[in-house]
């Protein structure tokens, strides 16, 4: 009676240990939705395409100014993108449906350029390049706080939710900064 006791009590708390492992992981995939996964897979690429863009800046740039924005742009949506992978991984999600949206005919997903705009802003240089730049991120920071607006209002994951408030902030005041470098 004893042997079948401690058998019962050993066998309890193994499966007690076993069933929290999975609630753990479970609950970790409980805590996001469909809209946190489209933001992180929509994010990507319009982050890549900020950091490609601001890698030109940082060879045709003329005003120290943009350079520097640039710099700052490439420093902070870097690791973003680095962070939003590591969920959809986390999540199951395929990293292979993410693309550049910016090729398809006529679409501006959410203030990505276009591959036309992208080969202007390649083929400008000095003052021209700046104000390509400078217009064209401003956009693309339009886009993607309208995106992290739809992340707070309709995603679940708080990591992601956080995200899109530093997006926002960050993005905000960076658009306010090209719109004074502009004169506008």
């Amino acid at each position: 009676m004893r042997r079948t006791l401690a058998a019962l009590a050993l066998f309890t708390l193994v499966a007690a240990g076993c069933g929290s492992d999975d609630k753990d992981t479970s609950t970790t995939a409980a805590e996001h939705n469909d809209a946190d996964v489209a933001f992180a897979k929509d994010m990507v690429p319009h982050h890549e395409q900020a950091v490609e863009m601001s890698d030109m800046a940082l060879q045709k740039a003329e005003n120290v100014k943009v350079k520097e924005l640039a710099t700052r742009i490439k420093a902070a949506q870097g690791p973003e993108i680095k962070q939003m992978k590591g969920w959809l991984k986390d999540w199951g999600e395929s990293a292979d449906d993410m693309g550049d949206h910016s090729g398809m005919p006529g679409m501006d997903m959410n203030g990505m350029m276009t591959d036309a705009e992208m080969k202007e802003l390649g083929a400008a240089s000095g003052a021209a390049f700046d104000k390509l730049f400078l217009e064209g991120m401003i956009r693309h920071h339009e886009g993607a706080v309208t995106m992290s607006q739809d992340e707070l209002a309709k995603g679940k994951f708080p990591e992601a939710k956080t995200l899109a408030q530093q997006i926002i902030d960050s993005q905000n005041a960076e658009i306010a900064e090209m719109k004074a470098l502009l004169g506008t």
